[in-house]
């Protein structure tokens, strides 16, 4: 976008449609309040009364008029929302495979980002051009907004629940991170920066940050540490449902219903077990979690389990490995 523009720049596969889109409404706005005012004005200096004698004649109304201006604003309304819908969920559904899946969690007054890899960062977020990005949003205490406005995209951050939307950027550079939800006295400073790299550099900077656990990692780490293991046996039968193959599939409950083992179900069975029973299961086994896992350690959790339904891909395990021998001992 130019110098004077009221825009942030574009940086996203979407940015140029979401302004379309605002665009478009900004048209019809002015245009709409334009044409009423001209008829206003235009009526009022018509039909004004000449003289104190002057009676106008009785209007009974006309039914084509009538449906005319009821038809024609309510297309054009129903173009704004079969438009807006579409974004919406082009927006808000992540692509299903070859996403780069990152975890921002939110807490007074700062984001918390966490990689896959192992990588954090505070207000700081890398990712690459020309890959889509999912990334999953936590809050730790109130609710937040996470705003990109280069990327066009805002989410509110619930506490209790995940939220997850996806981009895809396009043009290398460093960009606003807001929140955009008023949370607390000091709101005004929960900023940070997007840095846009080129795959190249990305890799590079990916890199020079390894060495550290992954999120995986954690995440089998606290599974040990709060026996989680003793009970949910993964390759054989045990007191709870094994968690191999779990995540992304459909898991039967006692109540005969089905769900998917998402990121909210995991998290739900980890700080609420009785919540959902899984068929087969008996209730009161597994111990209640609220208030002893925080947010990035319930990510790291779900990131383990994840794990042990995804294996790694060949490629990816070679760049951990190079990643490994490139790391000083």
């Amino acid at each position: 976008m130019g110098a004077l523009s009221i825009f942030p720049p574009r940086a996203s596969t979407t940015a140029g449609e979401v302004d379309a889109l605002y665009g478009f409404l900004l048209v019809v706005g002015i245009g709409m309040t334009a044409l009423i005012f001209f008829f206003v004005f235009f009526f009022a200096i018509k039909y004004r009364r000449r003289s104190p004698d002057e009676r106008p004649k009785a209007i009974h109304g006309s039914i084509p008029l009538e449906i005319t201006w009821s038809v024609i604003p309510f297309l054009v309304m129903l173009v704004m929302f079969a438009w807006g819908t579409k974004l919406y969920f082009q927006n808000y559904t992540p692509p299903r495979r070859d996403t780069l899946d990152i975890y921002v969690t939110g807490k007074q007054w700062m984001w918390k980002i966490q990689y896959p890899d192992g990588q954090r960062e505070i207000n700081e977020l890398h990712v690459p051009t020309g890959r889509p990005v999912k990334v999953t949003l936590a809050s730790e205490d109130v609710l937040h907004s996470f705003f990109l406005p280069a990327f066009r995209l805002k989410h509110d951050v619930v506490p209790g629940s995940y939220q997850t939307f996806w981009f895809e950027a396009t043009k290398p550079g460093r960009y606003h991170i807001f929140c955009a939800e008023y949370c607390g006295t000091n709101h005004s400073q929960m900023i940070g920066w997007v840095t846009v790299m080129d795959p190249v550099s990305y890799e590079t900077w990916l890199s020079a940050g390894a060495g550290g656990s992954s999120m995986a990692e954690l995440g089998q780490k606290l599974f040990e540490q709060y026996g989680c293991v003793s009970c949910h046996v993964l390759d054989q039968q045990g007191r709870c449902p094994s968690l191999r193959n779990v995540f992304g599939n459909p898991v039967k409950l006692e109540d005969g219903r089905t769900v998917i083992a998402d990121e909210a179900y995991i998290r739900e069975s980890i700080l609420n077990p009785n919540a959902k029973i899984v068929s087969g299961y008996k209730r009161d086994v597994m111990p209640v979690f609220q208030g002893q896992i925080n947010e990035e350690g319930l990510l790291q959790l779900i990131v383990y389990i994840k794990s042990l339904s995804n294996p790694p891909k060949p490629a990816a395990a070679k760049t951990a490995a190079a990643a490994g021998k490139r790391s000083p001992q």
